[in-house]
């Protein structure tokens, strides 16, 4: 018969076994979010790039590997060097965000400093699985130890990779996120010291430290918004009045005595100052044209100055407005201030707003419109670029009235030549009759338009809405000029299977990057 004692040890045993298993779990989720803040801090940071993401995970993917490498060469105790490393991927993963946001303008070296703290997580990630392997190789047969440690492992990568997007970053932020999972790893080293008996003797060492990473994090955590308020306040010139991370993007907003400015991602939308410029030429040449026009459509353009525009045609009688962000539609239809900037009109009886991808909307929508006017962000990453391809203007096409009239935000002519006009191209391509303009915005220099019909419809001869700031007949006929060094040049067709206009807008761009 088995001793009452014995039995107490099998199940004791059998409880750290899998105290043991479920720090894999933990372990795979908290290196899944470093990496993924990495790569969302980077694109913040550096520009809206898929390149941020994609280096990203193959660095930390490769110091995996050179973590599971180098633990063949740890020895001895290996519950204490489990121990150990779980204490610093905490420390190291916990404090990369903070950290990061906070010497972005003061280190000219911040490259090197962010991927070296993707390289160390990735490396002391890669270090616990093998270890962990070697704890546990005497209480699994083989087969199930390495379906239990895997199996575990998965399932926190893919716990990790939904409440990232979907809770973390929209309610905590990257801040506070780093520093949790990295209190996460912190509890683990603690439960695991008093879980075992053979860590009595150097419990005492690792517990001043574990106290201390603790004691950090809180710290940290009270703080994160003043961390993150400070950063900003080195990024941006001007004083930050409004900043937030949705589901979809950073926000910020910032003041001065002069202007209002918007940015998203660190990309300047606005600028109070002078947006009426930008604004004006992307709706009023095309709505001059069309005295029959009864709906209209547009997509992006959150801010709801396009529809501000809009609305000074009484003949339409309803306008959608399709944007991905319902955080961005919240905030300028209730903020007091924005809300007067965009003159209320996302609030107007006459306009309905839609959160929902432009893609996919457009792809399912049946409706004809008079007026279709797209003010997407520059196709900076391929989740935008889909949004200038030739498979997407196929269905614009199809739902655009005869005698519609539609108008596509093209960026720089002159810093974007090559992006330009692949995307004049890419809309001609598809049976458009195109007519490219451009005007200048003292907040952006020479920005873009590309403006297309089904037919030879469009004449600058309607009649405009009183109160215009800067378009009226003449600017119209002049924006249509473009001088040698913005000239039509030969480019490629924007598909899906080759989002050329992403290659050639950080080619365009790049020198001009942060």
């Amino acid at each position: 018969m088995e001793k009452p004692s014995s039995r107490s040890e099998n199940k004791t045993g059998i409880v750290s076994h899998i105290l043991l298993l479920l720090s894999v779990f933990v372990i795979a989720t908290c290196g899944l979010i470093y990496e993924l803040i990495a790569g969302t801090l980077a694109s913040y940071l550096l520009g809206d790039s898929i390149t941020q993401f994609s280096t990203i995970i193959g660095t930390y993917l490769f110091a995996m590997g050179i973590g599971s490498w180098f633990s063949k060469y740890l020895d001895g105790n290996l519950l204490k060097w489990f121990i150990r490393i779980e204490i610093l991927v905490g420390l190291v993963g916990g404090c990369s965000a903070p950290v990061l946001f906070a010497i972005f303008e003061h280190v000219e070296s911040f490259r090197l400093i962010l991927y070296a703290f993707v390289g160390m997580t990735g490396v002391l990630v890669g270090l616990e699985i093998p270890l962990l392997m070697r704890i546990l190789k005497n209480n699994f047969e083989f087969k199930d130890l390495v379906s239990n440690i895997f199996t575990f492992d998965y399932i926190g990568g893919l716990l990790a990779s939904l409440i990232f997007p979907l809770v973390l970053v929209p309610y905590m932020g990257l801040i506070r996120t780093s520093l949790f999972f990295g209190l996460m790893n912190i509890v683990v080293a603690l439960l695991l010291l008093y879980k075992f008996k053979e860590t009595r003797g150097y419990r005492r060492h690792f517990l001043v430290i574990i106290i201390i990473s603790i004691l950090v994090f809180i710290v940290g955590f009270a703080y994160a918004e003043r961390i993150m308020a400070y950063s900003e306040s080195m990024t941006f010139q001007d004083k930050v009045i409004y900043s937030k991370s949705t589901v979809y993007q950073r926000i910020v907003i910032t003041k001065n005595n002069r202007e209002l400015r918007l940015f998203l991602n660190g990309n300047l939308q606005f600028s109070s100052a002078d947006e009426y410029r930008y604004h004006e030429a992307l709706i009023h040449p095309a709505m001059q044209a069309l005295p029959h026009a009864r709906n209209a459509m547009v997509l992006g353009g959150g801010d709801g100055l396009a529809v501000r525009e809009l609305l000074k045609y009484p003949q339409l009688q309803s306008i959608k407005l399709i944007d991905l962000d319902p955080g961005m539609t919240s905030l300028f239809t209730h903020n007091q201030m924005l809300a007067q900037l965009n003159n209320h009109s996302l609030s107007s009886p006459r306009v309905k707003v839609i959160n929902t991808d432009a893609y996919n909307w457009v792809r399912n929508d049946t409706t004809r419109y008079d007026c279709i006017i797209i003010d997407f962000p520059d196709p900076g990453n391929y989740s935008v670029g889909k949004l200038y391809t030739n498979s997407f203007y196929k269905e614009i096409y199809r739902l655009l009235s005869d005698d519609g009239v539609v108008v596509v935000q093209s960026t720089s002519p002159y810093i974007g030549r090559r992006s330009f006009w692949c995307i004049d191209h890419t809309i001609a391509s598809v049976g458009f009759l195109t007519m490219p303009y451009h005007t200048y915005v003292p907040s952006f220099g020479e920005w873009g338009y590309v403006m297309a019909t089904k037919n030879h419809s469009w004449r600058n001869d309607g009649e405009l809405p009183a109160g215009l700031r800067y378009i009226n007949a003449a600017t119209i006929r002049d924006m249509m000029f473009f001088p040698p060094d913005m000239c039509e040049v030969t480019t490629d067709i924007n598909r899906l299977n080759n989002q050329v206009l992403v290659h050639y807008f950080e080619t365009d761009w790049g020198p001009y990057a942060h």
